[in-house]
């Protein structure tokens, strides 16, 4: 399967670059940055975006166009997006996956969190990363309150209680479908989340440690070889890889 790269030398792209080129069954034609003509793209059968939300729309629309199937990484894109990327789909033939996170362990994490949430009345979720991040909460910590507050509403569960009235410096953190989350940006991280739930006299913790890019690369490949048989928008990876429904 031939592969292009859009983001290629940041340092997830790079670290992209090299999986590919380690695969036996992927060839890298194609590394694409900031500038670059796409056109080295078009041969490809599959184009991994990992770049900037100012860049990512227009390379998926650079894909359906020219017929390649697009798995994507790039983060501080929502549900507008992803509308506007099911309309330019209807009657192509090009497939996109996105996903918030390809980590198997950050997939693991929210999908525990997610069965976890009707049994708990509160929970935070606290996302802390590297300083270099342009995307605050990530895209994770979104998914992952956006899951857990579906599983409160489906069991019928309240608001999360929080008799916060005094609030100037927005010390209680972003506030996503009514649950509270927070970002740490600091030097010496990678990718780091932690859920807590709690009850009475109890607490759950479920935490992901990233350390390395190369967490990502056994979920991206599953994605980039599954994407020409997944047919339109697939959101997450979580049914590529035996996780939930």
């Amino acid at each position: 399967m031939k592969v292009a790269v859009f983001g290629a030398k940041g340092r997830m792209g790079a670290t992209i670059c090299e999986a590919v080129e380690a695969a036996d069954d992927l060839e890298l034609v194609a590394a694409i940055d900031a500038g670059d003509d796409r056109t080295p793209a078009a041969s490809a059968d599959v184009a991994i975006d990992f770049t900037v939300p100012d860049a990512v729309m227009g390379n998926i629309a650079w894909c359906i166009e020219n017929g390649v199937h697009a798995v994507v990484g790039t983060t501080g894109i929502g549900q507008e997006q992803y509308d506007q990327v099911a309309r330019d789909l209807e009657g192509k033939p090009t497939n996109v996956v996105i996903a918030s996170n390809y980590s198997v362990g950050s997939i693991l994490m929210m999908h525990f969190a997610e069965l976890a949430a009707p049994f708990f009345e509160s929970v935070e979720v606290i996302e802390a990363h590297h300083p270099n991040k342009v995307d605050a909460p990530s895209g994770t910590a979104k998914t992952t309150a956006g899951k857990i507050a579906a599983a409160r509403q489906a069991a019928g569960l309240g608001p999360v209680p929080d008799a916060t009235e005094i609030d100037p410096g927005g010390a209680r953190g972003a506030s996503i479908d009514g649950v509270h989350v927070h970002a740490v940006r600091q030097r010496g991280l990678f990718a780091n989340q932690e859920v807590r739930f709690g009850n009475e006299g109890e607490q759950l913790t479920i935490a992901e440690n990233g350390f390395t890019r190369a967490s990502y690369m056994p979920g991206l490949l599953t994605a980039v070889r599954a994407v020409p048989g997944l047919p339109g928008l697939t959101i997450g990876i979580e049914k590529l890889l035996g996780i939930g429904a």
